[in-house]
């Protein structure tokens, strides 16, 4: 196979329709952007999911980080480059960089993703896949100058803030809920209001377990620091079932 360059880079399009009420792209339609370069950059090096899934494999995200200093407005075009900062047996660093089209950044991006058996869905070698083709597109020169995720702590006293029934737009290709659709739920846990005066700058989100269509999430919340809130979910597989931590976020907003 021929080798393509480490770093990826993928231009997208700011859509209206994907922004909100201050015309700036949401959070979640970013994060979007950002695994779709994940999943491209991947399969043009043969080592995506259009190699993995016929042999029952796939990635799942594990950890994400984006830090932005300012958001893609309507209908301005941007990029996400993209490259592998490190891998191991069962998990792989990648990092982004979001930027205009002429290299401008508005952000970066952190996250760890783990490659599963999709039958048992466990854990499964990275660096068997094709002979460890992934370690040709290792890149340890390129920084990505925000700090990696952190461990969210929170207190037994999270106030209970919503809960909500999954449905079918939640359930991924993978059969669990989307990733991404948590960083949605998340940030919908303040009003619109707090939008007006507040930008997120930074959002952590660290999956722990798999919820899946049906199930019922439960959000707590607690403030950890001005203008920083951790966040834990949990699922409910039934009324009668036990509550299974499923991710911890953390959000840092800053004034507007």
């Amino acid at each position: 196979m021929e080798k393509l360059d480490k770093i990826g880079c993928y231009e997208f399009l700011s859509e209206p329709f994907h922004c909100d009420f201050s015309h700036r792209l949401f959070l979640g339609h970013l994060g979007n952007h950002m695994l779709n370069a994940a999943d491209f950059h991947s399969n043009d090096r043969g080592f995506g999911m259009n190699y993995l899934n016929p042999l029952h494999k796939t990635w799942v995200l594990s950890r994400l980080v984006i830090e932005m200093q300012r958001f893609p407005e309507a209908y301005e075009r941007f990029c996400v480059k993209t490259w592998v900062e490190g891998a191991m047996r069962y998990f792989t660093d990648r990092d982004f960089a979001v930027t205009t089209t002429d290299g401008t950044p508005y952000g970066y991006g952190r996250s760890i993703w783990a490659l599963i058996d999709t039958d048992s869905r466990q854990p499964t070698d990275i660096l068997s896949i094709r002979d460890g083709e992934i370690n040709h597109y290792i890149d340890t020169e390129t920084s990505c100058p925000i700090a990696k995720s952190s461990r969210v702590k929170m207190s037994a006293d999270a106030e209970f803030v919503r809960s909500l029934r999954t449905c079918y737009s939640d359930v991924d290709v993978n059969g669990h809920i989307n990733s991404v659709k948590y960083i949605e739920h998340v940030v919908d846990l303040w009003p619109v209001d707090w939008f007006r005066t507040h930008r997120i700058a930074r959002f952590e989100i660290a999956y722990v377990a798999e919820a899946h269509g049906g199930d019922t999430l439960h959000f707590y919340r607690e403030e950890t620091a001005p203008d920083e809130y951790c966040v834990r979910i949990v699922k409910q597989e039934s009324e009668d079932a036990d509550k299974v931590e499923v991710c911890r976020s953390k959000v840092k907003f800053v004034k507007d």
